[in-house]
């Protein structure tokens, strides 16, 4: 099995089955609706491995709340235990300390859907086949799932191509098709992993104003990694800002751009350049720590010259 292929039954295995899978993951009963409830709640989150015999903090004493349909943003250095965090959130890693707790989800549905950053659609199927995976595998009527689909692939452009293979598609397209499959899929809770990280900056812009436009009419939960601080207050309701390794939260930025939005006219507007300056200003000394830790963990070696 190729990267491909194994990233693609990871993800479909996330959305898919999470929900069968015995949780390392507190899922309690949904609070009384008040507008601003918690969707998840984590509290001295730590997740340490064992690196040729000594022990590496990735997450330590994480606390977090975020509440029900927040777009929620996470930028940081490299190496500061964002996607660790985003794994445990998934069940795909668990945590060495601390607590995570999601409110319930609704019998049936998956707790959630991860979109990752490369190709993880499978390669032998069609478009459709790929946005209806999820729904298939749940047993959904045939119905219900011909009109869930159909929706997705007419909002992420994709209907005329719905008979594809990903090979025939440009990578922008089939980040579109994990797209679709993540939203048709229902999840409680939508976990990003720098979807768009790889696409041109044409592309990028384009998906993310498809994204916004996608997520208005439902308003799920999202927890989204970035290293685009612009990508961050584009999208996001509220952004955090993680420490160098080991890492755990240094600053929440609240957005407070109105929706919809309008991707191209948000970026014109001065507020707009004040928070993308006042986020910088806080990343900017956890990406320097962050590499000298990583000049200072390189062994120097010494060159041999032939005279």
């Amino acid at each position: 099995m190729s990267d491909a292929d194994r990233t693609a039954a990871t993800e479909t295995e996330v959305e898919t089955t999470m929900s069968e899978k015995p949780s390392q993951v507190a899922t309690l009963p949904d609070e009384p609706a008040t507008g601003n409830e918690t969707k998840v709640r984590i509290r001295g989150l730590t997740k340490e491995f064992d690196a040729s015999g000594r022990t590496v903090t990735a997450l330590h004493q994480l606390d977090l709340d975020i509440p029900r349909g927040q777009f929620f943003m996470i930028v940081g250095p490299s190496g500061c235990g964002k996607t660790t965090l985003l794994r445990i959130m998934a069940q795909l890693d668990t945590p060495s300390s601390g607590e995570l707790e999601i409110m319930g989800s609704a019998e049936g549905r998956p707790q959630n859907s991860m979109i990752f950053q490369g190709d993880s659609i499978f390669p032998w199927m069609t478009v459709w086949d790929n946005a209806s995976y999820g729904l298939a595998m749940r047993g959904v009527p045939k119905a219900e799932l011909r009109d869930t689909v159909g929706h997705y692939l007419d909002k992420t452009g994709l209907t005329e191509f719905k008979d594809a293979y990903p090979h025939q598609l440009s990578g922008g397209m089939r980040q579109r098709v994990s797209i679709a499959r993540a939203f048709a899929n229902d999840p409680d809770i939508l976990l990003m992993d720098e979807p768009f990280s790889a696409l041109d900056e044409q592309n990028k812009t384009l998906l993310q104003a498809e994204l916004l436009r996608i997520w208005d009419e439902t308003r799920k939960t999202v927890v989204f990694i970035t290293h685009s601080v612009d990508e961050a207050v584009t999208l996001g309701d509220r952004i955090m800002v993680m420490t160098a390794n080991p890492g755990t939260a240094k600053a929440f930025v609240d957005v407070p751009f109105e929706r919809p939005r309008d991707v191209l006219d948000l970026r014109q507007r001065p507020e707009y350049g004040e928070i993308v300056y006042e986020i910088w200003q806080q990343l900017r000394d956890e990406v320097s720590r962050s590499q000298r830790s990583a000049r200072e963990a390189t062994p120097t070696r010494r060159r041999r010259f032939r005279r």
